[in-house]
């Protein structure tokens, strides 16, 4: 029997956006854009530049969100991040040797939040990421994670193109 979830999934995933101008999210609702803007700020700070944009752009495949996606993948690259694991971070699980262990503990907790719905975040993969994150740290990633997931969604539903990075104007 199908749900009236699953029907609106299908639907989502089967819907076309014709990238009509839509709402400029900074502008119609400053407030909010400004207090977003500064929890991302937060959430990055004294994490390892590097982690920060392996987890924002796991994130953001999770999401199908190609705007964030060219963005952090952009700015890693600018960052020094190589292209081998760049191109990696989508099958990390299968290419775990590019990857550290504290990354790889990141990218399940990226994961398991992202895709919370599905099974909440399992208790391996807490307590995996509380290994190799101090208290403080995991709360960083934890915010970070969140932070990535909110502008994925402001991205997607104000339909932003991938390439037409605001930050640069």
């Amino acid at each position: 029997m199908t749900t009236n979830t699953q029907h609106a999934t299908a639907n989502a995933r089967n819907a076309t956006t014709t990238n009509a101008p839509r709402l400029d999210f900074a502008r119609s609702a400053p407030k909010a854009f400004r207090a977003l803007v500064g929890f991302d700020a937060a959430a990055r700070a004294g994490l390892d530049p590097a982690l920060v944009e392996l987890v924002q752009i796991r994130a953001s495949h999770l999401n199908h969100c190609a705007y964030c996606l060219h963005m952090h993948t952009s700015d890693a690259r600018r960052a020094g991040e190589s292209e081998e694991r760049l191109h990696m971070v989508a099958v990390w699980r299968e290419a775990r040797h590019f990857f550290t262990e504290r990354e790889q503990a990141a990218l399940a907790l990226t994961e398991a939040v992202t895709l919370v719905a599905g099974q909440g975040v399992p208790d391996d993969v807490y307590a995996e990421a509380a290994a190799h994150f101090d208290e403080e740290e995991l709360g960083q990633v934890l915010a970070l994670i969140l932070a990535i997931n909110t502008w994925n969604r402001v991205a997607l539903a104000t339909a932003k193109r991938a390439g037409t990075d605001e930050r640069r104007r």
